[in-house]
């Protein structure tokens, strides 16, 4: 009783509304979706919202929230395990309701976050593929004849990912001074279609350097886009997207994978993920000697850290090369 007295006091000289304790955690949860939504990207919150009503509220929507404990919360994560869901979506959840319950004790309804004190299954990782240079070559040889030519050429040289790539707009190019800007993504929402947003971060959007061929390829590819147009007349769609269909609308991602694979197996190479081109013009940076932050710009990483713990199995020439300069150092030379 002192105990909870304490707490009332505090919450009250912080300003604090005191919980009822009467509000379920489904209630809260509704609330909390609402209150969140104007912060994150539509496919953000629908996911969030599946989470919630799929997994969280079939368990625990009945439980008063100002009742919910770390062992309620570790006892979902079990029974979701049980139920077939892979560790990374339970992982997900976790990291779901900690964010809630964060928001929960700044509202002053919890005294303190209990999915603090609950052990989460780790997510999968999954691992990470990529081609080698003669593979790089094997796959553009075979690319280059595609009418998406440019978008593969880019996507190992500029290790852009597969949604900014297709939001790419023909205003964000600079091939004058061979140059783009990443300004924004694309992506399937539903009931919506395909949606171009603006870059998930402020390192996302950035400024990318282009060689020679992927000036040229681009160079073509508007060339292509015209003669599209010309053959589309009436049924055209106008987007300024750089990477379309045959009538100008958004080129479909799931029509980009079909393709990827059917290179990838024309060129005879291992089945990867697209995500894995970017892995690969990672890798290939860092191995012929690109500085680490150099790298991070380019890819568009919020810290050099991030490239580093993702890459760091590609900077062993770096290394190299640093343990013979200090054994030059030491020997005198």
């Amino acid at each position: 009783m002192a105990a909870k007295l304490s707490s009332a006091m505090e919450a009250r000289d912080a300003g604090r509304s005191l919980p009822s304790g009467r509000e379920t955690v489904a209630h809260f949860l509704d609330r909390w979706l609402d209150v969140v939504k104007p912060q994150l990207r539509e496919r953000t919150w629908r996911r969030y919202e599946q989470l919630v009503r799929n997994q969280v509220v079939a368990e625990l929507g009945s439980s008063r929230l100002s009742s919910l404990q770390a062992p309620d919360l570790q006892a979902l994560y079990s029974h979701l395990l049980g139920g077939g869901l892979s560790p990374t979506t339970v992982h997900h959840v976790h990291m779901l309701l900690h964010r809630a319950l964060g928001q929960a004790v700044r509202w002053g309804l919890l005294t303190r976050n209990v999915a603090d004190l609950t052990d989460p299954p780790r997510m999968a990782v999954h691992e990470m593929q990529t081609l080698s240079p003669e593979e790089v070559r094997k796959f553009l040889s075979v690319a280059t004849e595609d009418r998406l030519a440019a978008l593969w050429l880019l996507a190992v040289t500029t290790g852009m990912r597969q949604g900014e790539l297709l939001a790419l707009r023909w205003t964000d190019l600079d091939l004058d001074h061979g140059a783009l800007q990443v300004t924004g993504t694309l992506q399937r929402i539903p009931h919506q279609g395909m949606v171009r947003t603006e870059t998930k971060t402020l390192r996302s959007r950035r400024r990318v350097l282009l060689g020679e061929s992927a000036i040229t390829a681009l160079r073509q590819r508007k060339a292509d886009q015209a003669g599209d147009r010309l053959r589309a007349s009436t049924d055209w769609q106008t987007t300024d997207l750089v990477f379309t269909n045959a009538i100008g609308k958004p080129q479909d991602p799931s029509e980009l994978l079909r393709l990827f694979k059917t290179l990838l197996a024309t060129a005879g190479l291992p089945r990867v993920r697209f995500h894995d081109l970017r892995h690969t013009a990672a890798t290939l940076m860092l191995r012929h000697g690109v500085h680490p932050k150099v790298a991070a710009d380019m890819l568009g990483h919020s810290t050099i850290a991030i490239t580093l713990d993702l890459y760091s199995h590609s900077t062993e020439p770096m290394h190299r090369e640093a343990a013979d300069i200090l054994e030059g150092v030491v020997r005198g030379a």
